[in-house]
């Protein structure tokens, strides 16, 4: 059967996502889990020696009522800090002065929450009436608002400091009325102040930066009343040795103020330390341990036991979960200490109160703390298994992919841009069935004999064979294409080509920057910097375009370039020449021909000056885009111009550069649209300052200030009605030149308009101080299409190759990192009163790669309108499917060899599920060029 290039690229993109995303399933290891059958336990005996216990139970509770006040996104720098002093002084008071005991929890990476969105006074409106309530023991409460504006405008924006005052004030209400309940209670109630994760500089969260996984956890109780005079000893003066901890926490003076530093914990330690304190048992999958400065106040025996049942319950934990648990250095502490234990209660039940009781029983704790870090340690480490069959399945399955895919160039980019696909024999042949016979008995095999369940072992059996077939066919199909590759080779020795072909300086860029670029995905500084990798090619890119337009203006023929064949014409040799007008428009031949110098000498003029220049103009638009948004590790703390804009001083400023950059879009964008369509993209932009107003962001003109701050949905889902409104009558011409196949205005004018429509959403979704993002990139595409691909005639492989670098520039120029922290995802609530999950995650992706997204389309766009071949389409199809694809298939490898590298979850995963979601990407663009395509596929 015989298959457009487009077609086949798109098939195998898709196959390609499947073995990725089969891939990931394996590569995010499942946390440890513990057997249903623990349910109905008993808490474990208190040990003994030589005699019998009597404490078989629970202990009893510490605390009467707990009451948890979780701030989303709570940094602890926010309780800590200046910000704490300055903004929350009744937590301030409490933490330096007060009953309380202060840590900071750390938050395990990616620090990535579900997004919900709650108006905070929703939570507050119905606290006084519970708390006045008698009937709870528990009571939660989710503040939101703090999170929703480190999206919007970062930890420094005014916004935080009314926000952590109103939280304050909450504490206040919170903890005096549990102060006055006490007094006809016999225990004390707890109050626990605590956060989720942190904030970034840039006020997302989702890395394990310092700033996103430091969270304030601050514990407030009666019962951590400090003696008279303890307050003194955890002072140190400014000139001496360093302060000790005393409860875990201390205070050190330096010129800016007093700064404290609470004890570390991991969050995890939270659930273990509130269910002793509650007096249940520990959560069976816990893998936290007991924040010992808690029960420090209780009798040497209640502290023991409350250590022994946690590390009862983590030593049950690492049996259930690890094969070889006797071998464990944290279960041979554990017995150590509980044989200790057990000597300890036997000196106790005899009633010996002396100095020796005492100094085992210190001895008997410190054992219990070590062999809890050691358990602890343990168990993080068996949670980062891998399974390592359902990685190999996806690597294999993506590898046999891009084989594919290489070996399928010759026929892919040939003439007709078409491929001979034998869909039949690699399934009837007897290679397919002995391969599917192999990976079934390996399938049984490992299905049977891993110490962990995978994956693909939990899948059904015609779920996992039909994985196995599709493996077994695609290997069958490589053969295949290596046997004609082969065959075909030798008939070329035999029967010489007549012509020869050298690769152009352009064709050289690309491929070395190609696999530059894949090379480097290698190394953890290289991913965390990979924007510093793309604004090095496309300025390279700029000055080698800068080098082959002035050879050709004043060298003439006898230094005019000599560009490879085009592969997407026949290997002969054969020039093309340039076409006439057509239907209105200056129509040419994207081919092998090298350019025409003549016809570059030919311009007078402006224009020729135009072309001259526009190398440069492009860089210069690229390097005021660097300094917009700094981003990266490096340098993301660096003030930009970003910065500068989004701050509350200047917003006026803000506000002149949105007009001015819709107003650009607007000129850049509407020339080819109809008539129709530039009126709904006129009230589409006006929309959107309106949107940004509403929210705060900008300044509407005719108010100095806006003080009605909103969450313009009304505004949001005006600007989406016009979006629809073009993309339906895009959607309309493309149909109308399916029908009438002459109409090629329709056509190009129809594909334009799907271009407008996306760009309209995406001035929506960006930030206002983004705009410029926006507008360059259309400027940039605008002078690259004028003066730089017409004049220069690039073929179909040069010109999809630099949208594609410049797609991934834009990337990074919006702000964009491989950290899962800048992504925006207040994106995926413009115009959404209460959270969707499709809809959210739409805008959200389409926000963060708008820009790969619309150069993309301009692709499309460019090649319908400025190619006189009918494959063209197809045979970029093919060649944006490889571009995207070689990345990806060998990264997959690369995280597969390096899955114990110390950064793998702070740098190497994200970059993994950045490259995942790419991919899908890609598969959508594959799609719409396929969609799009005029080649017919024969039989």
């Amino acid at each position: 059967m015989r298959l457009g290039s487009g077609t086949f690229a798109a098939g195998c993109v898709v196959i390609e996502v499947l073995g990725v995303a089969l891939f990931l399933r394996g590569f995010f290891p499942t946390p440890v889990f513990s057997g249903a059958e623990r349910q109905a336990e008993s808490p474990a005996p208190e040990p003994s020696a030589g005699a019998s216990s009597n404490w078989t139970e629970l202990p009893p509770p510490l605390f009467s009522k707990v009451v948890i006040m979780l701030i989303d996104a709570l940094r602890d720098d926010f309780v800590f800090g200046s910000k704490g002093v300055k903004f929350m002084p009744y937590t301030t008071y409490l933490v330096e002065k007060g009953s309380s005991l202060s840590f900071v929890a750390e938050a395990k990476p990616p620090t990535v929450t579900m997004p919900r969105i709650k108006v905070d006074n929703n939570v507050t409106r119905h606290l006084d009436k519970v708390l006045k309530r008698q009937d709870w023991d528990v009571l939660i409460l989710h503040y939101l608002g703090l999170d929703h504006i480190g999206h919007i405008s970062g930890p420094n924006s005014p916004l935080i400091g009314h926000k952590l005052s109103e939280m304050d004030s909450i504490l206040m209400k919170i903890h005096t009325s549990l102060l006055s309940e006490e007094r006809d209670t016999l225990l004390p109630s707890l109050l626990v102040l605590c956060g989720d994760h942190g904030m970034s500089e840039a006020g997302g969260h989702g890395a394990s930066s310092m700033e996103e996984v430091n969270t304030a956890l601050v514990l407030i109780s009666s019962a951590f009343e400090r003696k008279p005079g303890r307050a003194n000893e955890t002072t140190t003066p400014a000139v001496g040795p360093p302060c000790i901890p005393v409860n875990r926490w201390c205070h050190s003076h330096s010129s800016s103020g007093d700064v404290r530093h609470p004890t570390h914990v991991q969050q995890t330690d939270l659930a273990a330390t509130l269910s002793i304190g509650l007096g249940l048992p520990i959560p069976k999958s816990n893998i936290g341990s007991l924040m010992f400065p808690v029960v420090e106040g209780r009798p040497m025996r209640e502290q023991l036991r409350f250590l022994h049942l946690n590390t009862v319950q983590l030593s049950k934990l690492l049996q259930e979960n690890v094969p070889s648990y006797e071998k464990e250095p944290g279960f041979d502490q554990f017995k150590v200490s509980e044989r200790s234990h057990g000597n300890w209660i036997r000196l106790y039940l005899e009633e010996n109160n002396s100095e020796v009781l005492f100094n085992l029983g210190a001895r008997v704790r410190r054992q219990y703390l070590d062999a809890l870090r050691t358990l602890r340690l343990s168990l993080s480490k068996r949670a980062a298994q891998y399974d390592i069959y359902s990685m190999a399945a996806g690597t294999v399955m993506v590898l046999e992919v891009l084989a594919l895919l290489l070996l399928s160039v010759p026929q892919a980019l040939g003439s007709r841009a078409e491929l001979d696909v034998p869909l039949l024999s690699p399934v009837c042949s007897l290679l397919f069935y002995l391969l599917l016979l192999a990976l079934a008995a390996l399938h049984v095999a490992v299905c049977t004999a891993a110490d962990s369940s995978c994956y693909l072992c939990s899948l059904p059996w015609p779920a996992a064979g039909g994985v196995m077939a599709l493996t077994a066919a695609l290997l069958c199909a490589v053969v295949s294409a290596l046997t004609r590759t082969f065959a075909g080779g030798k008939c070329l020795s035999q029967n010489p080509p007549q012509s020869t072909s050298t690769w152009s300086e352009l064709d050289l860029l690309s491929f070395l920057g190609t696999v530059g670029h894949v090379l480097s995905l290698g190394s953890s500084s290289f991913i965390e910097e990979e924007h510093q990798t793309w604004y090095f090619l496309i300025n390279t890119l700029c000055l080698a375009l800068c080098h082959q337009i002035y050879r050709n203006c004043f060298l003439g023929d006898d230094c005019a370039p000599q560009h490879c064949p085009h592969m997407g014409e026949e290997f002969d040799g054969v020039t093309v020449a340039l076409q006439g007008k057509r239907a209105g428009r200056e129509g040419w031949e994207l081919s092998r021909a090298p350019a025409d110098p003549s016809s570059l000498e030919a311009l007078r003029g402006p224009e020729r000056w135009m072309v001259l220049a526009s190398p440069w103009l492009v860089l210069a638009c690229c390097r005021l885009l660097r300094s917009l948004n700094q981003t990266g590790v490096q340098w993301a703390h660096r003030p930009d111009l970003g910065h500068w804009l989004t701050s509350s001083d200047h917003k006026a400023e803000l506000s002149v550069l949105a007009v001015l950059s819709l107003a650009m879009i607007f000129v850049l964008v509407q020339k080819r649209c109809s008539l129709t369509s530039k009126v709904a993209m006129a009230f589409g932009l006006l929309g959107v300052y309106c949107y940004r107003a509403a929210i705060g962001n900008v300044l509407f003109p005719w108010k100095q200030d806006n003080k009605d701050v909103s969450k313009g949905i009304t505004e949001a889902r005006f600007v989406y009605v016009f979006v629809l409104g073009i993309l339906f009558t895009g959607t309309k011409d493309l149909l109308k030149s399916q029908i009438i196949a002459a109409d090629f205005t329709a056509r190009t004018v129809g594909l334009w308009e799907i271009y407008s429509g996306l760009v309209l959403l995406a001035a929506l979704l960006l930030r206002p101080h983004n705009l410029p993002v926006l507008v360059l990139s259309l400027a940039i595409q605008t002078i690259m299409t004028q003066f730089i691909w017409r004049p220069l005639r690039h073929n179909i492989t040069e010109v999809t190759v630099m949208h594609y670098w410049f797609g991934q520039a834009f990337f990074y120029f919006q702000g964009n990192s491989n950290s899962i922290a800048t992504v925006d995802i207040s994106a995926g609530f413009v115009g959404l009163d209460a959270y969707m999950e499709i809809p959210a995650m739409f805008l959200t992706a389409f926000a963060t790669y708008s820009g790969p997204v619309l150069w993309a389309s301009h692709l499309v766009n460019f090649l319908t309108s400025e190619a006189s071949s009918g494959s063209a389409l197809s045979r970029a199809c093919f060649c944006y499917a490889l571009i995207c694809s070689t990345p990806v298939s060998v990264y997959v490898v690369l995280v597969t060899s390096l899955r114990y590298h110390l950064f793998i979850w702070s740098v190497f995963s994200p970059k993994l599920l950045y490259e995942g979601t790419r991919l899908l990407i890609t598969a959508a663009v594959c799609m719409f060029f396929t969609a799009m395509d005029q080649t017919n596929t024969r039989s």
